[in-house]
């Protein structure tokens, strides 16, 4: 399972024109799954995305969670985080899960976030979207199972 992960004032995703998922200040979470992933990859990443200190104290230090923070999560299912860029010049993505595998477990993530106590809105798994954000910082990182 691979998550970037981007820090954001504001974020949304838009499909066929239609607002479908909306946050103020969080996390975008870019949500890539692979053939080997299961349930335990899955409770990894959520629980390492939820607490992960990327938001700054009084001090300007990044040592906050999101959860600390009370911000909020847009997840967006993302199989080309697994396009395979080194042969040629058209990514591979057979290392990216097949859709009927991939989204009950991005499913099962988002699930796992909001039992921390997170609202997680979504886009929609599969469609073609349109995500804008305002990447705070910038902070971006790679959260890998």
């Amino acid at each position: 399972m691979r998550v970037i992960v981007q820090r954001s004032k504001e974020a949304s995703v838009t499909v066929a024109g239609e607002v479908v998922g909306q946050i103020e200040h969080g996390l975008v979470l870019l949500v890539g799954i692979t053939h080997e992933d299961t349930e335990k990859e899955v409770e990894f990443v959520a629980d390492k995305i939820a607490h992960l200190r990327i938001f700054e104290d009084s001090e300007g230090k990044m040592n906050h969670s999101v959860l600390e923070k009370g911000g909020q999560i847009l997840s967006i299912s993302q199989f080309t985080l697994y396009g395979d860029c080194r042969k040629g010049r058209r990514p591979n993505f057979m290392a990216a899960a097949r859709p009927e595998q991939a989204e009950p477990l991005y499913n099962l993530f988002n699930e796992k976030l909001r039992e921390k106590g997170l609202r997680v809105e979504t886009g929609v798994f599969g469609a073609m979207m349109d995500v804008s954000l305002v990447n705070h910082g910038p902070v971006t990182l790679i959260v890998e199972s």
